[in-house]
């Protein structure tokens, strides 16, 4: 995804998207409200109690004023603790209700992507998004708004308790409230943008342990791990140089504060006690008032190191807001077509161009025309890079042509609902995807209702049987992520019996026998023989026990058709799959 440059002011707007996540829980957010409110006037009335307890209790030596004080503030206190807790309570909840909500609004919304979008986009990153980001805002949510709201409230509740005891000296106190809010604002543009770069930096080092740890054989394989670590090292290093600039400004900024405002304090304090020395004033309210300064200073100090955290979150929201806006380029119509039924299942290219996104300059296929009949075995043939795997992927409508149309049973496959269209279509892939689950779980992918006997019955139909039950949890047994626990054939074969579960209308196999040994694949080709009956299907492959069996074979050369015909009429032709036929076989 190519960065944009941001308009100043954006990144704080971008928090306002969470507010649909935390709408739906006004309870919790009132709740939150009504504790605030407790706990920032207990804790404003904290000063008054000490008032009270030093001129009323210790200056006039009344045992009974000093006990009444005493009380007075252990009251204050547990009223403020208990709505400590509720408000810690209610806004710690609200935030993992909103940002547990927007994980699952933007994991719905990247797997409603098109294949495009994945191709432009590293899943790395989109984790970092989907994980880190999300944590970003969880935090500011459930304890950044608490604190930067209470401080708020602290402040403004303190500020006009300090004119109300001595205006004298809050009017002292007001001339450097400037002078702290300059560094506040600039550092805080700074801080934005360290926060930013250093989010987009953690976002790199996932990617490439993503991407590494998901080929660790093939790292080992070419002995590069000593590489593949010196360049997440030197990912990590950006990472942290980029935090430790953020950190540097942030403790820079909480530093300023501190000395200005607390500087303030003591010049105030130290004013006052003049003032008491005089007897102009009493020590009771003296000790109000720096109490009330104190919380003043608090929350100004506590304001600028929240505000960090909210240009943090602002920015993580930034990044999670730019995914929400991605919009799938391939979309179901407002009235979308039905699928004909029973669907017959015949398949037509007609005049199909096409290139890949990433690829514009490249025609992967050029005025294609295929027709496939209901029922009818089609073999694709071709050197790589001839187009083969795109047919299946235009069929499956990951893409789009950009001139022709592609038709099942005679309606535009873009008048279809891409879901219900795929409903209808069974892939094995030429490089099977499995998932961490169950060996029964990931064969039943391909059909979520099918009974146990279902899935043995496929698993039986695709030779997979016999090695699921030499598991030592047969079908209950965890297979790994994609897969790892499998063989190359024994993962295929997974494969083949998810697509026969399905038992759709159209079955596309892609290379489906490659991984397979001479036996097993001569088990499956009668299986597949048994299911083709009624069954629309395409098949790539380069060998020729496949290929023979097929209804008809249709040569691929640079995205078009350069022969087609039975496995024996095209042997007599010559030409390309004669020559692909005498390779294998000299092979």
């Amino acid at each position: 995804m190519t960065e944009a440059p941001r308009p100043r002011g954006r990144n704080l707007r971008a928090l306002t998207r969470l507010w649909p996540y935390v709408r739906p829980h006004r309870a919790l957010a009132l709740g939150w409200v009504v504790f605030l409110a407790l706990s920032s006037s207990s804790t404003l009335a904290l000063p008054y109690g000490v008032r009270l307890m030093i001129d009323h209790g210790f200056s006039h030596n009344n045992a009974t004023a000093l006990n009444r004080s005493f009380l007075l503030l252990f009251m204050i206190a547990l009223v403020l603790a208990l709505a400590t807790a509720g408000r810690y309570f209610c806004i710690s909840l609200l935030g993992e209700r909103a940002v547990t909500a927007l994980r699952e609004h933007l994991y719905a919304h990247l797997i409603g992507q098109d294949v495009s979008f994945f191709e432009r986009l590293r899943v790395g990153e989109v984790n970092s998004r989907l994980g880190t980001d999300t944590q970003v805002v969880q935090d500011m949510l459930g304890s950044g708004v608490s604190v930067a709201l209470r401080s708020m409230v602290t402040l403004l509740g303190a500020s006009a308790l300090m004119v109300w005891t001595q205006p004298h000296l809050a009017g002292m106190t007001a001339l450097v409230i400037p002078g702290v809010i300059l560094p506040i604002l600039l550092f805080g543009r700074r801080v934005q943008k360290l926060s930013r770069s250093n989010q987009d930096r953690i976002a790199d080092t996932a990617a490439i342990a993503n991407e590494t740890l998901n080929a660790a054989s093939t790292v080992k394989a070419y002995a590069r791990e000593s590489i593949e670590i010196g360049r997440y090292h030197a990912a990590l290093m950006q990472a942290l140089r980029s935090a430790q600039q953020r950190i540097g400004t942030r403790a820079g900024l909480t530093a300023t504060v501190i000395v200005l405002v607390f500087g303030a304090v003591t010049l105030v304090l130290w004013s006052g006690a003049r003032e008491v020395v005089a007897g102009q004033l009493s020590a009771g309210v003296l000790g109000q008032f720096v109490l009330y300064a104190v919380f003043a200073a608090g929350a100004i100090g506590a304001l600028a190191e929240t505000w960090g955290e909210v240009q943090r979150a602002a920015g993580a929201m930034e990044r999670i807001d730019e995914l929400l806006a991605e919009q799938p380029r391939l979309i179901a119509p407002a009235q979308p077509h039905a699928l004909p039924q029973p669907l017959r299942g015949e398949i037509a290219f007609e005049a199909v161009e096409f290139h890949y996104p990433t690829r514009p300059d490249a025609p992967a296929l050029k005025q294609f025309n295929l027709r496939v009949r209901p029922g009818e075995t089609v073999a694709l043939v071709g050197p790589s890079g001839a187009g083969k795997t795109t047919v299946l992927q235009l069929l499956l409508r990951f893409y789009d042509p950009r001139q022709g149309r592609i038709t099942l049973d005679g309606i535009d496959l873009r008048e279809f609902d891409p879901g219900a269209l795929r409903q209808a279509i069974a892939l094995v892939p030429q490089e099977p995807v499995l998932f961490h689950a169950s060996a029964a779980d990931n064969i039943r992918f391909g059909r979520a209702d099918a009974n146990d006997a279902a899935v043995i019955g496929a698993a039986q139909a695709a030779e997979a049987d016999v090695f699921i039950r030499e598991l030592p949890q047969g079908y209950a047994m965890p297979l790994g992520e994609r897969g790892v626990r499998l063989s190359g054939g024994q993962k295929q074969r997974i494969a083949i019996a998810r697509a026969l579960l399905k038992n759709a209308p159209v079955l596309l196999l892609d290379e489906a026998t490659a991984s397979l040994d001479a036996q097993s694949e001569a088990a499956i080709q009668k299986a597949l023989a048994r299911l083709h009956h009624g069954q629309t299907t395409l098949v790539i492959a380069h060998r020729l026990a496949t290929v023979q069996r097929a209804d008809r074979i249709v040569v691929m050369d640079a995205g078009q058709i350069v022969a087609e015909g039975t496995h024996e009429q095209l042997l007599t032709q010559g030409g390309l799959y004669a020559d692909l036929a005498r390779l294998q076989l000299l092979a």
